[in-house]
């Protein structure tokens, strides 16, 4: 989006004295904080100010809700107006005429924010699931951008656009198809980031610093390699729509990431991959087993699945009489008092606790319960004497 001022109208003649327009800012974004608009503020504090009047030819590129009602009492301080063609001249604070019109063209403005919000991403989410274009941004850890041929519409070939796709990138995707290997073979994270910052392989962000500017490229942390393996787009196939950016009332913009079944992935692979779709389906089965002091590994299939009934907590894997197993404690840990209202520990052997699943979704191989559950995002919610399953997203674990 754009934001546009048309012209400053110098005193007396009213002639035109110039244009600010800034290229690229959304109409959200605050005066202060647009370039060429903090420029225009700028200079009507300035002694020297060559006009006293602003004409905005579109008020809708140029403000967002209530901005002009903000900016006004500003302005008439400094004995500036503003001209809108809808006003037929100059806006006046004190008419109720003028004031209902502002509220009608800011109401218009944001109506028109959202219209256009949602052309662009029904049109990103076809280009992306059914052509499979690469949407823009960093290319992932691995990839690198090449060129794909000019842009589908004329006039964004006209002015030299070019779509791009992902290759695989000679420096690092070898240290991708690694990850994967390794991991698949039960590596926990922790040791895959710990033995990649040993080899000293530069992080994703060292390896790109043009595009990360804003990353300390210090080294791999276990969410850095969690993030690559929980990424489609190895697989060859394009992915949109992992995270989007929240606006709040005052413009601050912040990124967080959407529901696996928000992401949108492309019919086709349409780059090539490295690694296989059955590989990356493994993985994300794969839950690494902890060695204890004796050098024993201790396995819990269901870990992360349990749901306790009586409090919503996660159920932690404990391990008990040489067998594994799930407990709550609904809170209470050795740093404070139990209550006299608070319930006794739920404890439940994970054996019984596979048996009942096993007879209840008709799956006689234990090993296939927890890639079911996952896959189906199904959390199980046990109580005393109680087995439930529910759909993850019903689940709210405790504080």
């Amino acid at each position: 989006m754009t934001a546009r001022i048309d012209h400053a109208v110098s005193s007396g003649t009213f002639s035109l004295d110039g244009e600010t327009f800034d290229v690229g800012v959304s109409r959200r974004v605050p005066w202060q904080d647009r370039p060429k608009a903090a420029e225009l503020l700028e200079l009507i504090s300035g002694p020297d100010r060559p006009f006293d009047a602003i004409v905005v030819g579109e008020y809708e590129r140029a403000f967002f809700a209530d901005q002009l009602n903000e900016l006004l009492p500003w302005l008439e301080e400094r004995g500036v107006q503003v001209w809108l063609p809808e006003a037929a001249g100059a806006v006046e604070m004190g008419s109720p005429t003028h004031q209902a019109l502002m509220a009608v063209l800011g109401a218009q403005a944001q109506r028109e924010v959202v219209r256009a919000r949602h052309r662009v991403l029904a049109a990103m989410r076809v280009q992306a699931a059914v052509q499979g274009r690469y949407m823009g941004g960093r290319p992932p850890y691995g990839y690198r951008l090449a060129d794909a041929g000019p842009h589908p519409n004329r006039a964004h070939a006209r002015w030299g656009r070019r779509l791009h796709r992902l290759e695989p990138d000679p420096a690092t995707a070898a240290v991708v198809r690694w990850i994967f290997t390794v991991r698949r073979a039960g590596r926990s994270i922790a040791a895959i980031a710990r033995q990649l910052n040993e080899r000293r392989i530069p992080c994703p962000s060292r390896a790109d610093r043009a595009r990360n500017p804003h990353r300390s490229g210090e080294g791999w942390t276990v969410r850095t390699v969690a993030s690559i393996l929980e990424n489609p787009r190895y697989t060859g196939r394009q992915v949109w729509n992992r995270q989007r950016t929240d606006h709040d009332p005052h413009s601050v913009s912040s990124r967080s990431w959407n529901d696996h079944s928000d992401w949108v992935i492309s019919d086709g692979q349409v780059h090539p991959p490295l690694v296989s779709e059955a590989d990356f389906v493994a993985v994300q089965a794969v839950r690494a087993a902890r060695a204890t002091v004796d050098g024993d590994l201790r396995r819990y299939r269901l870990s992360g699945l349990v749901i306790c009934g009586l409090c919503g907590r996660r159920m932690d894997a404990h391990w008990a009489n040489q067998r594994p197993g799930y407990r709550c404690r609904h809170g209470h840990t050795s740093a404070k008092a139990r209550t006299p209202d608070q319930p006794r520990n739920l404890y439940i052997r994970e054996d019984r606790l596979l048996d009942i699943l096993a007879a209840r979704l008709n799956l006689t191989d234990h090993e296939k319960i927890s890639p079911y559950l996952k896959t189906s995002t199904i959390a199980i919610v046990c109580g005393p004497g109680v087995v439930d399953i529910r759909p993850a997203e019903s689940t709210k674990p405790g504080p």
